[in-house]
């Protein structure tokens, strides 16, 4: 039976919303480590060391609040861009925290997943990647999807290309390529939409993170940078987002009455 996650320090417990109205599925940007550090006068690299206690907090606040998964923006295509140095400290702290942390999110029944392009990416971090999936792979209390060299725009051209390669082959008619059949091609093809995109840090943008899985998701934006950010912000944002309309493109006359 897998154990429940540790409590939070302050003794809060998660709202009670009805289960219809709590995302299934979340995405997380984890935006503000570099700042969080440099405000503290502090590396860049320290306020990633710091974050990983908050995706551990969110992670454990997903599930007592019944989100059933979870996609954390961990390492973007776009991020190769940085400095050598900070490049090197990300491969080798994301390889770190999937060695340090498989067995507390086993042990919480959490699945954990990976979705990225493996071209460029260490060697050592596919690895724990992928023992981190082979361990866990029989949990179902909440997944979370690591997005390591991950992009949305290379996640849809590499489904193109693969479809492409299909229809050259003759084994895809071209009129049979719809929505239906590229999102089959996506790195977790069975992963469901993103219901509440959740960043951190006071920034406005989807930063090229799932957004075809994100194309209807009910976008929440936290001023607090991500070291700052606990379960308590989540809860936050999941009764913003019980409180949201979604309409999925549809709409109803609603005649105010005289």
């Amino acid at each position: 039976m897998p154990q429940p996650p540790y409590p939070h320090p302050s003794g809060a417990r998660p709202p009670a919303i009805p289960k219809e109205f709590v995302p299934r599925h979340v995405a997380v940007v984890m935006d503000g480590n570099g700042r969080w550090a440099n405000a503290r006068g502090l590396p860049r690299t320290e306020g990633h060391r710091a974050g990983e206690a908050s995706l551990l907090d969110v992670v454990a606040g997903a599930i007592e609040i019944g989100v059933e998964y979870v996609s954390a923006y961990a390492f973007s295509t776009e991020n190769w861009a940085r400095s050598p140095d900070e490049v090197r400290f990300l491969m080798g702290f994301n390889r770190d925290v999937l060695r340090r942390r498989r067995d507390l999110m086993n042990s919480w029944g959490v699945r954990v997943r990976w979705a990225g392009r493996r071209p460029r990416l260490w060697r050592s971090v596919i690895s724990e990647l992928e023992e981190a999936e082979r361990l866990t792979a029989g949990n179902s209390t909440c997944t979370l999807t690591m997005c390591v060299n991950y992009g949305g725009r290379a996640e849809i051209a590499d489904a193109a290309q693969a479809i492409a390669r299909e229809v050259a082959a003759g084994r895809i008619k071209p009129d049979k390529v719809n929505e239906k059949l590229v999102a089959k091609y996506l790195d977790e093809p069975d992963l469901p939409d993103v219901d509440l995109f959740l960043r951190s840090s006071g920034e406005q943008r989807t930063s090229n993170f799932m957004i075809w899985q994100a194309a209807y998701a009910e976008l929440v934006f936290l001023d607090e940078p991500w070291p700052d950010v606990d379960r308590r912000h989540l809860w936050r944002a999941v009764e913003e987002y019980a409180r949201r309309d979604r309409r999925y493109g549809g709409a109803v006359d609603q005649p105010s009455g005289e």
